[in-house]
């Protein structure tokens, strides 16, 4: 059963806010999505948590899943609802404080998450895959290349491999991390990205 959390506070909520108060670019989805869109099942239930600008929500509708885009900063979901309306897909959008009201267990065929990380969210991600679900995930890692940008914040970054460690329970499918190996102006740095599968 899924444990609630406490709520994120009213400054956390009124940071979002600010942020997409003026979005700098048109929502755009995150790559572990966009490489592996190939793996998502024809029909289904997706959620995109965290959803921000809405990028990743916007494709799982347009690849035919049933979709839910759930963000704390109503100024996000108000823009995802819009742009959705514009492009003429359907979308239930919610303004949602997802470490407060985690989704259900069993609740969704496919769950993304991008640049959010809530460690204790992930027994509950797990848990809100149906069987043979499949969970995308991608955020920033504490090993940077180059300028660093995302949350400086070393606790909202990954620790080396610590997505395989969050959600060790689930059969990994596609895992990229390559930190700071080889020819470092080409390839995925400063994030891990996750597809993985309840079994």
């Amino acid at each position: 059963m899924s444990e609630r959390l406490d709520p994120v506070g009213l400054d956390t909520q009124q940071q979002w806010h600010a942020r997409y108060q003026h979005p700098a670019r048109a929502p755009h989805a995150a790559r572990v999505w966009w490489e592996n869109q190939h793996l998502l099942p024809a029909t289904g239930r997706a959620l995109d948590l965290a959803c921000g600008a809405g990028g990743n929500a916007l494709l799982l509708a347009v690849h035919g899943l049933e979709t839910w885009a759930w963000d704390i900063a109503d100024v996000a979901v108000a823009c995802v609802q819009a742009v959705a309306q514009q492009q003429g897909v359907v979308l239930h959008t919610e303004v949602r404080d997802v470490v407060a009201y985690p989704p259900l267990p069993e609740s969704f065929d496919v769950i993304v998450v991008s640049r959010f990380l809530e460690r204790r969210l992930a027994p509950t991600l797990i848990d809100a895959l149906t069987p043979e679900g499949l969970l995308f995930y991608q955020t920033f890692t504490q090993v940077t290349v180059g300028a660093m940008w995302g949350p400086t914040n070393p606790a909202y970054r990954l620790a080396p491999q610590e997505l395989l460690t969050l959600f060790q329970p689930l059969r990994v499918v596609v895992y990229r991390e390559e930190g700071r190996v080889g020819d470092m102006r080409r390839g995925l740095r400063n994030e891990a990205m996750l597809v993985a599968q309840k079994v």
